[in-house]
């Protein structure tokens, strides 16, 4: 089984890549990288020599027909997973250009390809945000008709509906995964839990935005992965998962629990001015996928976080070096 893997040098493509090759012995994979300010090439570093003969890199953007013809002509694919994306609201408030071009053109050139080169599956990796804000206490299923509020997430569902047209018009096999919001080893300093980690590491104040109740739920990576291949493997063309692991957490309360975990004060948790139309609450229900394929998550959340605080601590070279900004998620 070969598999392309878009943006795997990025924090949920990576930790896929990994998991592939560690539990999937007979899996070729192929790693295709833009390697913008997220895509890290030291996610990846020692995969070449660990999984020699079964792992390889490119850089390329999947928004450029012409270098992705040449990558399909190479191997043939039975699966394509597409992590590539511009992923930070934040940046997708302050410039929505590069989202549209990778996460709307980008996904749009890649299914083509895929479907030109008779490639068997397509899972395109999308995102909860794309619901918008929760509306009352029932958790939103995959039947809820996207209402995003950012350009990034207006982007992922343009995606969603690319990918879902593709099945439904030329019989690409897609499945769209939407995941709350991942945690886990790898993670960009500049989202929510690595920044908390790495301040409070650092006994220096963390920055929450408005009053720090906006709720979110979170899932770990790990569990994330296997959805995927659960999907890929045994789930249906044209199917839409939602993937969850927690309760709705304020991020005020995941500020404590981390600053516990790290035995900081709390004196250190500081607020600043909400960024425009943040979601309040959000929350999905991942009922689908566990009574359709069996899936449950493995990490509950505070095992999840206390292994991921001591990945942050035992790894501070590889996140001192990675790009550190001044927006939050």
């Amino acid at each position: 089984m070969r598999l392309l893997v878009t943006g795997g040098c990025g924090f949920l493509g990576s930790n896929f890549v990994r998991h592939v090759l560690e539990h999937y012995r007979s899996a070729l994979v192929t790693n295709v990288d833009a390697l913008t300010y997220a895509g890290n090439l030291s996610n990846v570093a020692e995969l070449a020599e660990q999984h020699a003969g079964r792992y390889e890199f490119f850089q390329a953007d999947i928004a450029s027909a012409f270098h992705l013809d040449v990558l399909f002509k190479k191997h043939r694919y039975y699966a394509v997973i597409n992590f590539a994306a511009e992923s930070h609201v934040d940046r997708s408030i302050d410039s929505p250009q590069n989202f549209i071009h990778t996460n709307i053109l980008g996904s749009n050139i890649l299914l083509d390809a895929a479907r030109a080169h008779g490639v068997q599956r397509f899972v395109q990796i999308s995102t909860a945000k794309v619901y918008g804000p929760a509306q009352g206490e029932a958790p939103f299923s995959e039947d809820q008709i996207p209402c995003p509020t950012s350009p990034y997430a207006a982007s992922k569902a343009s995606a969603d509906m690319l990918a879902l047209t593709a099945w439904k018009t030329y019989g690409l096999e897609v499945q769209v995964l939407r995941p709350s919001n991942v945690y886990g080893p790898y993670q960009h300093p500049e989202k929510l839990l690595p920044h908390l980690i790495t301040r409070f590491l650092n006994q220096q104040p963390v920055q929450l935005y408005g009053d720090g109740m906006n709720t979110r739920q979170w899932i770990h990576v790990h569990d994330v992965s296997l959805a995927i291949m659960t999907t890929l493997l045994e789930g249906k063309p044209g199917a839409l998962y939602n993937v969850n692991e927690s309760e709705p957490i304020s991020n005020l309360d995941l500020a404590k629990q981390i600053g516990s975990i790290l035995q900081v004060s709390p004196d250190l948790i500081e607020f600043t001015p909400d960024h425009p139309a943040n979601d309040r609450r959000s929350s999905i229900s991942n009922a689908r996928i566990q009574s359709d394929l069996g899936w449950k998550p493995i990490f509950p959340l505070e095992e999840g976080l206390k292994q991921t605080v001591d990945w942050y601590t035992a790894n501070r070279s590889w996140w001192e070096a990675s790009q550190h900004t001044t927006t939050r998620p």
